[in-house]
């Protein structure tokens, strides 16, 4: 367990705060302040409102939207309508109404009425778009406020003058300016056009080109065509003369034999003799085998064939001439199988072919050289074909631009731009008292919580006072905490009726019996017994005596003394409570017990007084030594060598002996007292006890053995854990 455990709810409460629950503790400390500050405010604010004269205000309302007018076509009708989603810039004419040269020249048309009136006297003019918190509007508001409610009226209605007069002519000014501008430019590029296009037309009749770039496409797009076809052409030509030699092959032919030959192939008399011979030819073979060459048959095929033959021969002769074919055996011709023909022809047509082939190379060459030629000189004059046309679009869409925005400023003018429309006129100035009074009282109360705040925070900063566990565990530094006990409320209910042995059947203090009751008190100095015990241990001490001080009067230490005492004693330990506050002896009074012979009476005898004669003894387990008479000089009993024999008897016959000092200020009893004992433990009443007398007690108390510091009555403690059914009847009573 650590010995620091009871001092854990308080950093987290206060990392858990912002900073705002410091301000409201101020405030709440110090309301008494903040009220009177508000009563304060809230008192000026009514003498203001009853010595104060009534105001009258006066109010005119402006519409201001665009008079901007949009074509409808529909029906094969047109017509103007209003258009409503013009944006205005609505800053802009609130600052306009605002400017002072229309303020002067409200001031120039009342002169006669208000001699002397000027336009810082109209400053109280108030201009603001009417909705502003709530839906927005179009309509400006304006009013004024004067003692004169006639006079409020008649100021509006020269503003009323002065911002329609203002409106029409800043408007036509503008837009005339603007047309003139226009003009000027209109007549700049229509110069620049004539001038353009007399270069253009020159640059045409010169060359003898209407559109020197639709040229240059047509001329190159012609080059890609030719250089198309030639590729078409070069690639039939390679394949036909590949044709040409493969059917050359073939037939064993040159290609002027097979011209030739298909020539013969033509003839149908030709044919005819071939045919015929071949027949005369089958029948000779077959009377051959049949016969003797002897026999007249054969003999007269054998003429017959021979007929034949020379009549192919001149047939022959007179188709080709004296041109025979050069690698073909004349008598082969006459036997040229359907094969070899469609072959000769092929080597005709394909020869035909080659040489159309490359008549179109030769022809698509010239027209390509042509071409070229051409596009040579096309780049110079495209460069300034092109230069020259675009000078003529930039000025003709210049022109357009132009024109087009002054129709658009010619409309404008017609329409009259924005229209700035009375929609209510300026009334006789009116008061409204209840308003005033509400007004008055409204700025009285928050003048009044800003004095009074400030006054509270001024009067906490002056206030040294501890007022919160947080401000204790802040000075306290590197000493421990012990623990802090609640500040008792007398209208809280006390516990079920527990109470220790030792008050029962005695008329104690009805106040000490409820706070000894209280069980949040009870719980609060179990934890911290037990963190002195630890405390001890960790330092290795045996803490047999402990003195109970605190650095002034009233801050609960006797209570603490006998709530302490009280906790030890239902842990099983016998206790010994001693009053030595021989200066303002209270313990005697909180328990009722007679004060004839106490603690001064055992060290002013020396030894002859037994001290169980003495001390009051009950059937419980703690024991009380009462102050006994005051003695005219305690810091002399205190300082004897009996006091310090006592403590040491005490501490060998009780197992913890309380002493209950007086205040560690102003004196040096507890001095003497702390240095007989084992532990001094140092109690802080919050909101009692400054920081000043808290360091300065706890810069005494460090100089002797100071185990740590109890913070008393501390306010919004957490509630103390007390499981349902379980009452204080069956908790260990002492």
């Amino acid at each position: 367990m650590n010995i620091n455990a009871a001092n854990q709810t308080a950093p987290v409460l206060a990392e858990q705060d912002p900073g705002y629950g410091k301000i409201f503790a101020v405030l709440s400390r110090r309301r008494f302040w903040l009220l009177g500050g508000i009563s304060l405010g809230l008192v000026i604010a009514v003498s203001i409102n009853i010595i104060s004269k009534p105001k009258y205000t006066s109010s005119m309302r402006l519409l201001v939207e665009s008079t901007y007018k949009t074509d409808t076509k529909a029906a094969g009708t047109s017509s103007l309508n209003l258009d409503s989603n013009v944006q205005i810039d609505y800053a802009t004419q609130l600052q306009l109404l605002k400017s002072s040269a229309l303020f002067q020249k409200a001031a120039t048309l009342l002169n006669d009425k208000y001699p002397g009136i000027t336009g810082t006297d109209l400053q109280t003019l108030k201009i603001g778009m009417l909705g502003e918190k709530q839906e927005p509007t179009k309509i400006i508001e304006i009013l004024y406020t004067d003692l004169d409610p006639l006079k409020t009226r008649e100021v509006l209605r020269a503003f009323q003058k002065v911002y329609t007069d203002y409106n029409r002519e800043q408007q036509e000014k503008r837009l005339q300016k603007g047309l003139a501008g226009i003009d000027e430019q209109v007549d700049n590029v229509r110069k620049s056009i004539s001038e353009v296009s007399e270069s253009i037309e020159s640059f045409r009749s010169k060359n003898n080109l209407f559109d020197v770039t639709q040229r240059v496409t047509e001329v190159t797009a012609a080059l890609n065509g030719i250089d198309q076809q030639k590729r078409t052409a070069k690639l039939e030509l390679d394949q036909a003369v590949t044709r040409l030699e493969s059917l050359q092959q073939n037939l064993n032919l040159s290609s002027q034999d097979a011209i030739l030959l298909t020539r013969l192939n033509q003839s149908p008399r030709y044919q005819a003799l071939v045919l015929e011979m071949q027949g005369i030819e089958v029948a000779l073979n077959r009377e051959k085998a049949r016969f003797q060459s002897a026999s007249p048959i054969v003999e007269a095929l054998e003429l017959r064939f021979s007929q034949q033959q020379n009549s192919l021969e001149e047939e022959r002769r007179s188709i080709l001439g004296d041109t025979n074919l050069s690698n073909y055996p004349k008598w082969n011709t006459d036997q040229l199988s359907s094969i070899d023909i469609t072959l000769a022809n092929q080597i005709a047509e394909t020869q035909t072919q080659i040489t159309l082939s490359q008549s179109r190379l030769d022809s698509l060459g010239s027209q390509e050289q042509v071409l070229k030629a051409e596009i040579k000189r096309l780049p110079k004059l495209l460069g300034e074909y092109e230069s020259l046309i675009p000078k003529l679009k930039v000025q003709q869409d210049t022109l357009q631009t132009l024109l087009k925005n002054r129709q658009d400023l010619s409309l404008e003018i017609s329409r009259g731009g924005f229209d700035w429309q009375v929609v209510e006129e300026p009334s006789l100035g009116s008061t409204d008292a209840a308003e005033s009074l509400r007004r008055n009282l409204l700025l009285g109360v928050v003048a009044g919580l800003f004095i009074g705040g400030m006054a509270a925070f001024f009067r906490d900063m002056q206030d040294d006072t501890m007022h919160t566990y947080n401000d204790l565990e802040q000075q306290i530094a590197s000493l421990s905490l012990l623990g802090m006990t609640p500040e008792y409320l007398q209208a809280e209910e006390s516990s079920s009726g527990f109470m220790p042995q030792f008050l029962k059947g005695q008329s104690v203090s009805p106040l000490t019996v409820e706070i000894v009751q209280w069980l949040p008190f009870r719980e609060g100095l179990d934890v911290i017994y037990k963190n002195i015990q630890l405390n001890s241990f960790s330092k290795e001490i045996s803490v047999r005596s402990l003195v109970i001080t605190s650095a002034l009067p009233g801050e609960g230490k006797s209570t603490i003394a006998l709530g302490l005492a009280t906790s030890a004693a239902r842990l099983h330990k016998r206790v010994l409570l001693i009053d030595a506050d021989m200066r303002s002896p209270s313990l005697h009074k909180k328990l009722n017990l007679p004060n004839e012979r106490g603690l001064s009476t055992l060290l002013s005898s020396k030894g002859t007084v037994d001290s169980q004669d003495v001390i009051q003894s009950s059937n419980s387990a703690i024991d009380i030594l009462t102050a006994g008479p005051i003695p005219s000089d305690s810091v002399t009993l205190l300082s004897s060598e009996w006091m310090q024999k006592l403590i040491t008897s005490f501490e060998q016959d009780y197992d913890l002996v309380i002493i209950d000092s007086p205040p560690i200020l102003g004196t040096v009893d507890t001095i003497q007292i702390a240095s007989c004992c084992g532990g001094v433990v140092s109690v802080a009443r919050i909101d009692r006890i400054t920081r000043g007398e808290f360091s300065q007690s706890i810069s005494i108390l460090q100089k002797l053995n100071l185990i740590g510091v109890i913070a008393n009555a501390v306010k919004d403690l957490p509630h103390s854990y007390n499981p349902v059914g379980i009452g204080d009847e069956d908790l260990l009573k002492v």
